[in-house]
């Protein structure tokens, strides 16, 4: 079963662009199960029906096989990776049924993502100044992260070639290399300018990564974390503040100002529509709170944030 494992892996490396991220999980969801149905005496995958498959998720989920209770994303996410092998049998191995296809994800709830209000943003980002050439270079990162909607590893990895000030937009190479156009607002473009003439071209370096430290050498995304938990803390912000968080903020800004889902997608980077589409219940979030605080039936107590659906 291990040998067939393997053989999923190297022809998923061979014939997909997923991340590395995504190889590991197959590797740990279905090497997992595997030593599930081992301990059950089962040593054929064309064993397992539904009433297995149920067991298994459900046993993930209350914590008895991995001896603690899994969240019901990283659920949501074994059984993706399961679905995804048992493909793989049913072509290669004359499996003939997929049992994880006939299990229902709709009582798996997905936790909505962290994201700053816009006037937190405004107020962590200006807590940067830009007098000293350290701290102009980071809020030209910040500003660039929340402008475009950037991973923290697709902004570390980001060289100067990809970036066109006159145009004022960026080329980013996202999950699975794949490239996409993102434009920036004219604060970014005087941003880089700056740094790219009073900073950057002052600090001898052989890399054409665009931000760099004193020494020449790249940031790193553990920088940038503990950058954010600082200045989170000194912005005077009452959560703690990732990287993530402004790609977040980023989305859900733009569908609270009207912009296309499709058209955030594409920003983002988003291989399904679906993914992007989480944002939207953050939109909502914020309508329903806006509303219990403007309208009069809301602050007499007879309307309650539950009751309205959108």
């Amino acid at each position: 079963m291990i040998e067939i494992l393997l053989q999923f892996l190297q022809y998923n490396a061979l014939h997909s662009t997923d991340s590395k991220h995504t190889y590991d999980a197959y590797r740990r969801d279905i090497g997992r199960f595997i030593a599930f149905l081992n301990g059950e005496g089962i040593t054929d995958f064309a064993a397992v029906d539904i009433k297995l498959a149920s067991e298994y998720l459900g046993r993930l989920k209350d914590g008895s096989i991995t001896q603690k209770a899994l969240s019901s994303s990283s659920v949501a996410r074994n059984l993706s990776s399961l679905r995804t092998f048992y493909y793989f049998l049913i072509e290669f191995y004359d499996v003939k049924v997929n049992p994880f296809t006939l299990i229902k994800t709709s009582g798996i709830q997905r936790k909505l993502p962290d994201f700053l209000l816009y006037d937190e943003m405004i107020r962590l980002l200006e807590s940067v100044e830009t007098d000293k050439p350290k701290d102009l270079r980071n809020r030209t990162m910040l500003e660039l992260m929340y402008a475009c909607g950037l991973r923290v590893s697709e902004l570390c990895e980001l060289t100067v070639e990809n970036i066109f000030l006159s145009e004022k937009y960026i080329r980013v190479t996202g999950k699975g290399d794949k490239e996409r156009i993102v434009p920036f607002y004219p604060l970014v473009a005087e941003l880089l300018t700056r740094y790219l003439s009073e900073v950057r071209a002052n600090w001898i370096s052989t890399t054409n990564l665009l931000f760099i430290k004193e020494n020449g050498l790249g940031i790193s995304t553990r920088y940038i974390q503990k950058l954010l938990k600082e200045l989170g803390y000194k912005a005077g912000l009452s959560i703690n503040v990732h990287p993530h968080m402004f790609r977040h903020s980023f989305a859900t800004h733009l569908l609270d100002n009207g912009a296309d889902l499709r058209i955030v997608q594409e920003l983002l980077g988003h291989e399904n529509l679906t993914t992007t589409q989480i944002y939207t219940h953050l939109s909502v979030d914020k309508l329903k709170t806006t509303y219990l605080a403007s309208h009069p039936g809301a602050k007499t107590g007879t309307v309650k944030k539950d009751d309205i659906d959108i």
